[in-house]
């Protein structure tokens, strides 16, 4: 007698009904090792910009120009400044502009707020147009 003579003459059993592919791919989801992967490619193939190094000669005008929006704060003066922001998640960041009405050069912070709020720190400033 063989190994399989009790099952030899059996028949085999078939399905009830096909799979849907969705029941099919949810057997195999244990297995999907690199799930996220794809976002951490993503991100790390995101460009990020270099932090601007000022010449001294932009950075006396940039001083010049902030004594200037002190000295007029009461008028509100209208201006459009270039900002270095730093990423949150890795080296670098982006250049960005920001136009608006200047309430307050808060010193303390180092910072210069909007009339709508808007905070910028006055290390991260490129370029001020007043």
């Amino acid at each position: 007698m063989n190994s399989y003579d009790d099952i030899k003459d059996k028949r085999c059993p078939q399905s009830l009904g096909k799979m849907t592919a969705e029941d099919r791919a949810a057997q195999f989801a244990p297995f999907a090792a690199l799930t996220g992967f794809g976002a951490l490619i993503n991100e790390t193939a995101r460009l990020t910009d270099r932090r601007p190094v000022l010449d001294a000669e932009t950075q006396e005008l940039l001083n010049q120009r902030i004594h200037y929006i002190k000295e007029n704060i009461r008028s509100r003066p209208e201006v459009e400044v270039t900002v270095f922001v730093p990423d949150k998640h890795k080296e670098g960041g982006s250049i960005e502009t920001v136009s608006g009405k200047v309430r307050v050069i808060d010193e303390v912070n180092r910072e210069l707020i909007f009339e709508d709020k808007r905070k910028i720190e006055l290390g991260e400033i490129i370029y001020i147009i007043i």
